[in-house]
């Protein structure tokens, strides 16, 4: 057994039992989904910056970067910008209206505010790009072990898919936020310590034999510009980041912790884009994109930087599954068993449930990564989905009373059909700058305009 692979496995177990240990605070419902409603600006900091840079920010950009250059940087630079509209906007008014009125999960807000069919279809929804974003961090962990053993990347999925599985099922979004504050220290060393190791040993100048606009950070296509319709969207309207904030004890602890997030994720946008160009250049013949990262931290770096890096990039995949399996977790629970199969169920047997849900979501985001066996691919499906689905009824509901029940139906239904059409029938290219994102989402906000003249408010 290598020095890396060791490293990793005993940094898995020591999360798995930091976990525990957390979990056993964890008195009730109320805890594992909003974590009592407690957590404070550090804490919201440290868990959505955490959540953020998972494998779509590490794995995922780095092997755009390897692809197609500087223009990769607009995948974490969009969610930054999104998150700036989360922070001083969104956040604080959903954060009032949960704390008001007791909601736990964004279905409960979506039925609170329209009606139960928006909430069924919703969560119908969230379980389906769950599920593909889910695997889409599963198999960036694959990647990574792959990289470090040689093994198929199937094993490191199954690996991944075990920590977080453990750790969340203890004691949901309490644990996780603790948990979070170690691996966003362990990411901010690692990835701090690989990068400036290879800015003084790598010209990038070395990596420019590939397409013209290569260096353009202004390309108009995706990756590029045109990234701000698939990332910024979600990233407003998230139920994984929106019931994090469900948790924060005031409108304060939302601004500076979400505020923060946001800063982060702007300074580290363009990282992942450079660390693929310098793969590029010192790796021209990799079978995959997705091995550029881990390649890098086994093979150009020294092993102690190495190790490092490579917890650091375990760190980001692990935190930003556990973020995926709470919304699938909290959904199923909340917003299905409670909500419709059985309403008069005990805090204590919703409990159960929802560590019982976690337990098979972990295993079917395991599968479903075993068969994507792509990171950007799975984490566009998501992206797409939530924000074309989502984004219009939570900031029309919020800001906009006019807007109905039968509006906020026929706006989910138009967004997620139009994009999904589009997909399809491109094979997921769209058309030239129209990509489904930006397809779904004009079809959503057409469909509320004309529902919002047709029809008066049912509901308050």
């Amino acid at each position: 057994m290598n020095v890396y692979l060791t490293i990793l496995i005993a940094y898995s177990l020591a999360l798995m039992a930091l976990g525990v240990w957390i979990g056993r605070r964890v008195r009730g419902a109320g805890d594992f989904f909003v974590a009592g409603r407690q957590l404070g600006p550090g804490l919201i900091f440290a868990t959505m910056l955490a959540a953020n840079i998972g494998a779509g920010s590490t794995v995922g950009a780095t092997a755009l970067g390897y692809s197609n250059g500087m223009s990769a940087a607009w995948w974490v630079g969009s969610a930054g910008l999104g998150s700036i509209l989360l922070a001083f906007w969104i956040g604080p008014a959903i954060r009032r209206q949960a704390a008001a009125h007791g909601l736990r999960t964004v279905g409960d807000y979506l039925e609170h505010r329209y009606s139960s069919p928006v909430r069924t279809l919703a969560a119908a929804i969230l379980w389906i790009g769950s599920l593909f974003i889910l695997a889409g961090q599963l198999w960036a962990i694959g990647s990574i072990i792959a990289a470090v053993t040689g093994a198929p990347p199937w094993i490191g999925c199954v690996i991944g898919g075990a920590v977080i599985t453990v750790y969340f099922t203890a004691g949901g979004l309490l644990t996780s936020a603790w948990v979070n504050v170690v691996q966003l220290g362990v990411k901010m060393i690692g990835f701090t310590a690989a990068f400036w190791f290879l800015i003084g040993h790598v010209r990038i100048e070395a990596a420019v034999a590939a397409p013209s606009d290569y260096l353009d950070f202004w390309r108009a296509g995706s990756p590029g510009i045109s990234t701000l319709a698939i990332i910024v969207p979600p990233f407003i309207v998230s139920p994984g980041l929106l019931q994090k904030i469900f948790g924060a004890r005031d409108d304060n602890a939302v601004r500076i912790g979400v505020g923060l997030n946001a800063a982060g994720l702007l300074l580290f946008a363009a990282v992942p884009a450079i660390l693929g160009i310098f793969a590029r250049s010192l790796f021209p013949a990799l079978t995959s994109p997705d091995q550029a990262l881990p390649t890098l931290l086994v093979r150009a770096v020294p092993p102690v930087i190495g190790a490092i890096g490579l917890a650091a990039v375990f760190s980001a995949e692990i935190s930003a599954s556990d973020a995926i399996l709470f919304m699938l977790t909290t959904s199923l629970s909340q917003d299905f068993y409670k909500r419709f199969v059985n309403p008069s169920a005990s805090d204590d047997r919703v409990l159960r449930l929802a560590r019982w849900t976690a337990v098979c979501g972990g295993a079917a985001g395991i599968l479903l990564a075993i068969a994507l066996g792509s990171v950007v691919n799975a984490l566009t499906i998501f992206y797409t989905l939530i924000g074309v689905s989502l984004f219009v009824p939570v900031l029309a509901g919020l800001f906009t009373r006019r807007t109905s029940p039968t509006g906020a139906l026929a706006t989910m239904i138009a967004g997620a059909g139009v994009a999904m059409t589009v997909h399809v029938a491109t094979g997921g290219r769209g058309f030239g700058l129209v990509s489904p994102a930006i397809a779904g989402l004009a079809a959503a906000i057409g469909v509320w305009v004309i529902t919002l003249m047709a029809f008066a408010q049912r509901k308050t």
